[in-house]
């Protein structure tokens, strides 16, 4: 398992699916009213909106919720959020960029550091580890989309700069600046993608043990039932043998 891709998949076997359900769907909700604020209430209109819808309905939160979401931007109804990164190391050295959207900074800050210090890691200043990253745009395409060589191409085609293909399903690569209009030129080839949004790529891997993958797993599921937590980037590596011993 490397990053942050396959999490959602040991997330759902660990069980408790009806409350990480909830918290995925309030996430989802949020993020859907911030992209709605900052730019037109349109997704035609609006890129990063546009991506948060597509990856709420790709997690089946309902047209209802979707609609509501916007709703409350328009008429400026409900809490303001802001977009607050913060950065550190977890278990086995392992780099972490948390993202957040808040309503308020104090409460996030001592959740997230409380999470972290509990499980084996601790928080460092801005920019402690994100200059071992790659800020990018990332499109998310599942096995159904095709085999790697047909999404390598029609990624090519589109001005993608990198694919990644596995049994899970392909992440394309882009620059931040290039990642939507990428993604509307991909739809008529490969069909809606399971999100698009600026990602963080570790530039290097730290494989993790089965000591600190323990840890480490545990830390980043307590970040992602935090509703202010929206995403959980890493470099980690946990090697496939390692991940059966520990059930994922």
């Amino acid at each position: 398992m490397a990053g942050h891709s396959k999490f959602k998949n040991i997330m759902h076997r660990k069980g408790a699916q009806d409350k990480k359900r909830a918290v995925l769907f309030s996430k989802l909700s949020r993020e859907i009213t911030v992209a709605a604020k900052m730019g037109l209430p349109d997704p035609a209109m609006n890129a990063r909106l546009r991506a948060a819808v597509i990856t709420a309905r790709k997690e089946g939160l309902p047209k209802d919720n979707i609609e509501r979401s916007i709703n409350k931007a328009s008429a400026n109804d409900g809490a303001n959020y802001e977009e607050v990164r913060y950065e550190g190391f977890g278990p086995g050295g392992v780099s972490l960029i948390i993202e957040t959207l808040t309503d308020n900074r104090n409460r996030t800050a001592t959740n997230v550091r409380t999470a972290v210090s509990k499980n084996g890691g601790n928080l460092g200043a801005g920019g402690s580890v994100s200059h071992g990253f790659d800020r990018l745009g990332l499109i998310n395409y599942g096995p159904a989309a095709g085999d790697a060589e047909k999404v390598f191409e029609a990624a090519l085609d589109a001005g993608a700069e990198d694919v990644t293909s596995s049994e899970d399903g392909h992440e394309i690569w882009t620059a931040i600046d290039a990642l939507h209009e990428v993604a509307k030129a991909l739809e008529p080839v490969l069909g809606e993608p399971e999100g698009a949004k600026l990602a963080w790529r570790p530039q290097t891997m730290v494989t993790v043990g089965e000591e600190d993958a323990t840890k480490l797993l545990k830390l980043i599921d307590t970040l992602e039932d935090d509703d202010d937590v929206q995403t959980v980037w890493g470099n980690y590596d946990v090697p496939e043998d390692v991940m059966e011993k520990l059930g994922g």
